[in-house]
């Protein structure tokens, strides 16, 4: 297996190293001292002045892509000033150690109140939740605790003869195929069948049995943006329950969509309204609209979460509940999270999301009026949507496509969908803050331009499709 990160020194470069250094990284003297240049795969034998590590650093990180022209990433990547500034207060302080951070682990408490609210929990001033460094992390959290509320009920069965099972969508980010492997659970997954792209009611509870610690709802998936049907999922397992007796717990993994449907879809009922919901998650750095790396996790009550997988630390003297796979992190990402809480409420959140749907619908209008491509979904739930090329269309593939916007700054993610739809390749446009008109004009603009190109091939130039990425972040 090759290593996760590698690197290799290139001989033939190596005479010319030393002009990678420009003589006025020399503070004092640019004449003298900066002749060669630092190693690149091993640490130097002595120390740069600061700002000659920062230039070399910095000229090297030029050479990546512009992320706000990235749209494959859900991650956002544009905040105001103030909370750069907050940021980078707050960089220092150990999220881990509230009692010596008591002001930083308040702010926590109260955005897990916020989003208990939010998201119409029984007792919002008694929500059981915590921060997490993204979703994988939160998700991860979820999944022990609907494990280890199964086993405690089945614990005349488990380890010796039952093996617990999670049933959720082939199109769940892949943080749930690791919580499976890492924690010994059985994926049961639905595959996608037809125009149906994502998990149904039926195929949900038609995997359940008494081994089954939970079902997967996604609000907002990766592969094309839509809403799994939360509801339609939960009255199906009320049935399966009313009918055998099985009780099987809903977790919404709701990454993007637990930070859009409170605002643009209030009548949706996908949350802590119904009764089967037993744990959500969400990520802060996505349509939380704060920079990587912040998640959340919460609980309907404490009764979901079983309390040994609880870990208690001294607060203000007094007891403070933590829960997470991570321990030392800074407290920016928190802060930030509450400042955008704090800074938007309500009617701010509800236009940024707003504006950001609105740019999603009108690009996907405006892609399928040059005629060349198909669309499955139209940014009307996710601000994001997909698309293929239409039928009639031979002379080149969406893998041409992304290759050719990829070299006028536009990151664009071609990829093909998984089992039972493996058939079908699509582009995917993410719609986030930041990512304006007028950038979507822009983005037009270069497509069109690229069309006349693309349909003179004599045939689709991709050569190696399995190295195509879904950009499931």
């Amino acid at each position: 297996m090759a290593p996760l990160h590698k690197g290799s020194d290139d001989p033939e470069s190596a005479p010319f190293r030393r002009l990678a250094l420009n003589p006025f990284y020399g503070e004092a003297d640019p004449v003298g001292g900066m002749t060669e240049a630092p190693p690149r795969h091993r640490m130097p034998e002595r120390p740069l002045p600061p700002s000659s590590a920062y230039q070399l650093v910095h000229d090297e990180l030029m050479l990546d892509g512009n992320s706000r022209l990235n749209l494959a990433t859900f991650v956002t990547t544009w905040m105001e000033p103030q909370a750069g500034v907050l940021m980078a207060e707050c960089r220092d302080k150990n999220m881990i150690d509230k009692d010596e951070y008591p002001r930083t682990a308040e702010l926590e408490r109260r955005c897990v109140a916020m989003l208990a609210d939010l998201w119409h929990a029984p007792d919002p001033s008694a929500a059981v939740g915590c921060s997490t460094t993204g979703s994988s992390e939160a998700c991860m959290l979820a999944g022990m605790a609907l494990k280890r509320r199964w086993a405690q009920r089945n614990a005349d069965r488990y380890p010796a003869t039952a093996r617990p099972n999670l049933v959720m969508g082939v199109n769940v980010q892949v943080c749930w195929e690791k919580f499976c492997t890492f924690w010994e659970v059985e994926p049961r997954l639905v595959p996608m069948e037809g125009d149906r792209y994502h998990l149904d009611a039926a195929s949900a509870a038609a995997l359940c049995d008494e081994n089954t610690i939970g079902v997967v709802a996604v609000l907002g998936s990766t592969f094309d943006g839509s809403y799994e049907p939360v509801a339609d999922i939960c009255a199906a397992l009320d049935d399966l329950q009313a009918r055998t007796g099985l009780d099987v717990p809903v977790h919404v993994d709701g990454a993007s969509g637990a930070m859009v449907a409170p605002f643009l879809d209030e009548d949706l009922v996908w949350d802590f309204r119904l009764p089967r919901v037993s744990s959500i998650n969400t990520s802060g750095h996505k349509y939380g609209l704060v920079y990587p790396g912040v998640g959340w996790a919460l609980w309907r009550s404490a009764e979901e979460l079983p309390e040994e997988l609880v870990f208690r630390v001294n607060y203000l003297g007094g007891d403070m509940p933590t829960f997470a796979l991570n321990f030392s992190r800074p407290g920016a990402q928190v802060v930030a999270q509450y400042y955008t809480f704090l800074r938007l409420g309500r009617e701010g959140y509800r236009a940024v999301q707003q504006t950001s749907r609105d740019v999603a619908r009108g690009l996907a209008e405006r892609v399928e009026a040059m005629g060349d491509f198909r669309l499955l979904t139209r940014g009307d739930q996710l601000p994001v949507f997909a698309f293929t090329t239409a039928p009639d269309i031979t002379s080149y593939d969406v893998f041409d496509v992304s290759r050719r916007l990829r070299e006028n700054g536009w990151l664009v993610p071609a990829y093909t969908f998984p089992a039972h739809r493996e058939d079908l390749s699509v582009l995917r446009i993410v719609c986030r803050n930041g990512f304006s008109a007028d950038l979507a004009t822009l983005l037009v603009e270069d497509l069109k331009r690229l069309l006349p190109e693309l349909r003179s091939q004599p045939r689709p130039f991709t050569r190696d499709k399995g190295a195509a990425t879904a950009f499931h972040h």
